[in-house]
Formats: C-alpha cells, sequence, structure tokens
C-alpha cells in the first residue's frame, strides 16, 4: 500500500493479586473465589483500540516523465483502494515540456523527471524542495516487430535507407542518445523529432517509422506492437530518474507521500515491475 505506516500499539494491564491464607477450610474456600474473581477481572482488561494513520484526501498533480505511464497508472489503482479521498491527476509529458509547464505556474505538486537536467532547472529557481533519485533505466532501439530490417546496432541507424525518429533536443531520450552517438563517432540523421517516447513508439509500431531510440521499459510497456534491439551497457549512459515536491504544492503531505512511495512504497514496487531499475 502506499507509505503510510500503520501501527498497532496493544496495552495490557494486570494488577497484582494478594492471596492471605487462613486456617479454617471456609476461610481458603473464601479466599479462592475472591481469587478467581480477581483473575478473571484482569484478564478481561482490554487492549488499546488500534490507530490508523489519516487517509490521504484533496487532490494531488503529479508531473511525471512519460515513460513513467505505466508504473504510475498502476499505481494508482492502489491508491484508490487506501486513499478513496484523494483525487489523483498524472501530467505526462517530455521532461523539458514539464519543467516549462511549472516555470509557467501550472498546478503541480510533484515533478518526476527522466533525468537530472531538467530537474536541476527547477532546482535553480527555487521552485521545488530536494529531489531524490528513484529508478534508473536503460536505452534500447525500437524496431517493427520482427525487425525487417535487420537493425542490430546504433551504427546501422546511421546508414542511409532507413527511416529513423528521436527524441528531441532537451527531451532526455534524445539527449542520452545523442551522447551515445558522439561516443562513437557517429550521426543518426532523424527523419522527425519526438516530443516524447510515447510518440516515437508510435511512429515505429505504426510503420512511419523504421526504428527509434528510447527505453528499455518503453519497448516492453510497448508489447508485441514493437520488438527490441539492445545496446550494450558499455555504451549506456547513466539514466537516473529524480523526483521532488513543488514548492508551491497545495497538498505538501500527500505530495510529499507519493515522493516517498515512489522511493520505497507501492509505486517504487510498481516501477520495478515495468522493469525499471532501483536506484
Amino acid at each position: 500500500m502506499p507509505t503510510r505506516v500503520l501501527r498497532r500499539i496493544a496495552v495490557a494491564a494486570a494488577a497484582p493479586l494478594a492471596l492471605a491464607a487462613c486456617s479454617s477450610s471456609s476461610s481458603s474456600s473464601s479466599t479462592t473465589t475472591a481469587a478467581a474473581a480477581s483473575a478473571t477481572t484482569t484478564a478481561s482488561a482490554t487492549a488499546a483500540p488500534t490507530t490508523t494513520m489519516p487517509s490521504l484526501t484533496g487532490s494531488l498533480h503529479v508531473f511525471a516523465a512519460a515513460s513513467l505511464t505505466g508504473a504510475f497508472n498502476a499505481a494508482k489503482t492502489a491508491y484508490a483502494t487506501s486513499d478513496p479521498g484523494l483525487s489523483l491527476t498524472f501530467n505526462f509529458a517530455g521532461s523539458n515540456t514539464l519543467v516549462t509547464q511549472i516555470q509557467q505556474g501550472a498546478p503541480a505538486d510533484v515533478f518526476a523527471s527522466a533525468d537530472q537536467k531538467n530537474m536541476q532547472k527547477l532546482v535553480s529557481a527555487g521552485l521545488v524542495e530536494t529531489p531524490v533519485t528513484f529508478a534508473k533505466n536503460k536505452l534500447e532501439i525500437a524496431v517493427a516487430p520482427g525487425n525487417p530490417k535487420g537493425i542490430t546496432s546504433l551504427q546501422d541507424l546511421a546508414k542511409a535507407g532507413l527511416t529513423v525518429v528521436l527524441g528531441e533536443p532537451g527531451l532526455p531520450a534524445g539527449d542520452y542518445t545523442r551522447q551515445v552517438e558522439t561516443q562513437l563517432g557517429i550521426t543518426i540523421t532523424p527523419k522527425s523529432l519526438c516530443p516524447d517516447v510515447k510518440t516515437c513508439i508510435t511512429q515505429v509500431s505504426s510503420g512511419e517509422a523504421d526504428a527509434t531510440v528510447v527505453y528499455v521499459t518503453d519497448v516492453k510497456a510497448a508489447g508485441s506492437k514493437v520488438a527490441g534491439v539492445t545496446i550494450a551497457d558499455n555504451l549506456q549512459p547513466a539514466i537516473t530518474y529524480p523526483i521532488a515536491v513543488v514548492k508551491a504544492s497545495s497538498n505538501q503531505a500527500a505530495a510529499q507521500a507519493f515522493v516517498q512511495s515512489a522511493v520505497s512504497g507501492e509505486v517504487q514496487h510498481d516501477l520495478l515491475a515495468m522493469g525499471f531499475i532501483a536506484p
């Protein structure tokens, strides 16, 4: 369940019994009866009532990188059960787009980015609390089912005759890809630039493009619509996801609870199930 801690404190009070011994059988019988009555009274003492942390309420707006769509939506189901009074709304888009929206005053309570660079823009502007890293990821090439073009590496994407789409400048997936291009000394010329990874996947699954570079989790989420081509670990950039409470949040309690859940609670569980790597 989301990260509210349930505590049970049982307190049992026991009163010592004092038994007085008497020489007569009738006095002994009376004493025994009194002792039994006292024990019964003590045993009937009840534990303190169970206390439960109050449920989260109000509205919570989470601005999150598009690659987090599946995992965060899965966690929303758990919140609906544990915190029915909480109205949880997600805004999924490219991290760079979300930064611009928050800078312009969009009503966000939490921001989850697919890179540190975009998060740092809000940190520098004093718009978010101290971020914490909650997940890692890897790049993967997405191609049509069956890989009809026979793509085996990033170098293949630089060859003529292939229609490739990539993330736009500023979008983490696109910037990570260009980082690897520089490392390999190649230049991939995309047909078009995508505003988020989901758009890149859609262009491949629809046949508009032969390939794109997104995250391993995006390929997994797409299921049979695309196939994945692995990128070697020695070429993988350091892909980390930070999350932070927006200082202007009108629901600080729920925002902080969601951040904690992303780090070590139900949200983290759903992230791992979707293929993300623990921080």
